[in-house]
């Protein structure tokens, strides 16, 4: 039972994949609020664009 108990301790294994975890979480954050930042900007973009388009037409 102490060899188990000693055993359990030492064992790393499961940190890596914490570790791993970790990582894809902020990768995955980060690329939610960069495409969050880049939809804005396309929002905006294409809203210019459609002002400028329906003021031509008026014309």
């Amino acid at each position: 039972m102490t060899n188990f108990v000693k055993t359990f301790l030492t064992d790393e294994s499961g940190a890596t994949a914490i570790e791993y975890g970790l990582i894809a979480a902020l990768v995955s954050i980060a690329a939610l609020g960069t495409l969050k930042s880049l939809g804005t900007s396309l929002d905006t973009i294409f809203g210019v664009a459609e002002s400028a388009l329906s003021d031509a037409a008026k014309k």
